[in-house]
């Protein structure tokens, strides 16, 4: 894709583990809450939908 090999993305994980390693829990539980929270809002809204259909469904009279 850019050009990086298997042992050009190694180096890379490794400084980045090196330079962000102490901060990296912090980030990943932030990530964490950040994609429960995406789920809710999209579960949320699925519902919605749901309910709008389910209200606009009438059964004819006679």
């Amino acid at each position: 894709m850019f050009g990086l090999g298997t042992w050009d993305l190694l180096i890379v994980a490794i400084v980045v583990l090196l330079l962000f390693g102490n901060r990296l829990p912090s980030v990943m539980r932030s990530l964490g809450r950040g994609v429960v929270e995406f789920k809710k809002g999209v579960r949320g809204i699925e519902e919605d939908i749901e309910s709008s259909s389910n209200e606009n469904k009438t059964t004819p009279t006679v």
